[in-house]
């Protein structure tokens, strides 16, 4: 469909449908990345080895650790994801097919992390850090941290896909991705390092972790069956 086509299909839908343009051409509805946006922020909540450690140094430094942590899982994030989106990029360019089967495989895969969170219980395995780092050591570790784990590279490669327009401009959907992710990403590392510095009482709470958990076990599990049927009602 080319774009004035395409254009005109999106401004004649029968709900309202807000796209974002860029130079003049359409990247992606206003919708999709509204629904980026808000799957990013329920994801990004879920603690794993990187809020872990946002913790550790909170629970051991205090809140004057948030900037330069947060700072670094923001850095992490963005060598992770820009990999991942590159690896993505290359199997969309390569095999349209393979693309839509990875579609199915994320979704498959987020059903997966959602039964893993939802038993997870009560526990969170954070420890203070009483040693005393200086803020470009922490930055640097928080880096090292989120860009090298695997988990987060297999997350970005499952997940991004379903969002992605293949017929749009890949580019630009992923400059746009990012700056979502990154910025959503820092606010949350941030606010991470700020509560446990100062509510430490709740961070320990196995009750207070377990509802967390199964709450945040649930919205994926739920996200990856709302994925998988609209992949069934486009095809």
């Amino acid at each position: 469909m080319g774009e004035p086509t395409r254009r005109q299909a999106l401004y004649k839908a029968p709900h309202l449908v807000m796209a974002l343009e860029f130079s003049g051409a359409i990247v992606m509805t206003f919708q999709t990345w509204a629904a980026f946006a808000a799957a990013t922020a329920v994801l990004l909540v879920i603690p794993g080895p990187t809020i872990l450690l946002v913790i550790s140094y909170a629970l051991g430094q205090g809140w004057r650790t948030a900037f330069p942590v947060a700072l670094g899982v923001a850095l992490g994030d963005f060598t992770a994801m820009t990999l991942s989106m590159l690896g993505v990029g290359a199997l969309l360019a390569t095999s349209a097919s393979v693309f839509a089967a990875l579609k199915w495989l994320g979704a498959a895969y987020l059903v997966w992390l959602g039964v893993k969170l939802f038993r997870a219980g009560g526990t969170l395995d954070a420890r203070p850090r009483a040693d005393a780092a200086p803020a470009w050591k922490m930055l640097g570790h928080a880096w090292l941290v989120t860009a090298l784990n695997p988990k987060s590279l297999t997350f970005f490669v499952a997940f991004l896909p379903q969002f992605l327009d293949p017929k749009s401009g890949f580019w630009t959907q992923m400059l746009i991705f990012e700056a979502t992710f990154i910025g959503l990403a820092f606010a949350n590392a941030m606010g991470y390092a700020l509560v446990a510095s100062r509510a430490r009482a709740v961070v320990r709470n196995p009750r207070a972790v377990g509802i967390f958990n199964k709450a945040g076990g649930t919205l994926l599990i739920g996200a990856g069956i709302a994925t998988a049927a609209i992949r069934s009602g486009s095809n």
